[in-house]
């Protein structure tokens, strides 16, 4: 028997859901259970958790496993890390798709899906037809649920080192958040991050300096290289004696080919006759505190 093709409208849907459907949107476009059943028997369609079908036999990709997990939780909405992911946060990815949704709604959830309750209102935005907590929740949520207070840091520093929110938003969005794990460290990092510090490295260089009894650096300082082009400098400290001393703390991005070139050329373009260029790996401030410290100091202290 012939099948009828499906309603365009409802192709379209398929479309814009990275080709997922609710049950409830294939019978509003009368596509009845025995239809779904046999296009799924067949292999062309597939179901994913108890009422999202694929329309489609193949691999499921991210965007399909986003709206999977929305459509299957439609009183939810993507929080914590998954929510940071879909608002453009690189390299804290994490597989799993998280859900919030309000106390006392949403108890299915589609596979490989982390349902969470809370009591707490939250501004929900769309994204790419999405429902997602806003950056400043989602930023404390995942830091919160950070094993180490390490982590926890280096998450908010990059939320806002890649530009999604800033410090204000997030020190108002912590306040109102009420019981927070490592509450007093991020409070920590967000002041030395909206002091200059591009990174949990140069955090951790502010850490190391006022343990040390050093002047804490100006971060992020700007200046012009040989070009006239505006260079960000991570550390630059200014000695009794008029003297300046530039710091390049390098992470594990900087081992890259074309990054170590464009680095050194940069050290070597923004520096002047008297100045004094260093140039540390991030893992040494933790690594090796006590051996940075004597090397800033005989640098710093005349």
């Amino acid at each position: 028997m012939r099948r009828r093709p499906l309603p365009a409208t409802l192709v379209r849907r398929a479309r814009d859901q990275a080709g997922c459907l609710s049950r409830p949107q294939l019978r509003a476009h009368g596509v009845d259970a025995d239809a779904e059943r046999l296009r799924v028997e067949s292999g062309r369609w597939q179901r994913v958790g108890p009422c999202v079908v694929v329309l489609h036999g193949g691999p499921l990709g991210r965007e399909a496993r986003l709206w999977a997990a929305v459509l299957t939780t439609p009183a939810a909405a993507l929080g914590a890390w998954t929510a940071l992911e879909v608002h453009g946060l690189r390299g804290w990815e994490r597989d799993l798709v998280h859900l919030v949704a309000d106390a006392g709604r949403g108890r299915r959830r589609a596979p490989g899906t982390r349902l969470s309750t809370t009591t707490r209102p939250a501004v929900v935005r769309l994204r790419r037809g999405l429902p997602v907590h806003d950056v400043p929740r989602a930023a404390v949520d995942a830091a919160g649920s950070c094993s180490t207070v390490r982590a926890a840091g280096g998450l908010v520093a990059a939320v806002v080192q890649q530009r999604l929110t800033t410090t204000d938003r997030l020190r108002a969005e912590l306040s109102a958040a009420g019981p927070v794990r490592h509450r007093a460290a991020l409070r920590s990092v967000l002041e030395d991050v909206a002091g200059g510090a591009g990174s949990l490295a140069e955090v951790d260089l502010a850490v190391l300096c006022r343990r040390a009894g050093l002047p804490v650096p100006l971060r992020q300082a700007v200046r012009e290289d040989a070009t006239g082009r505006r260079r960000y400098l991570d550390a630059e400290w200014r000695r009794p004696d008029g003297r300046r001393v530039l710091l390049e703390v390098d992470g594990v991005g900087h081992l890259e080919q074309s990054q170590w070139y464009d680095d050194l050329l940069r050290a070597a373009e923004v520096s002047v006759p008297g100045e004094v260029v260093l140039r540390l790996p991030a893992r040494a401030l933790r690594a090796e505190p006590a051996r940075v410290v004597a090397l800033l100091r005989r640098h710093l202290v005349p």
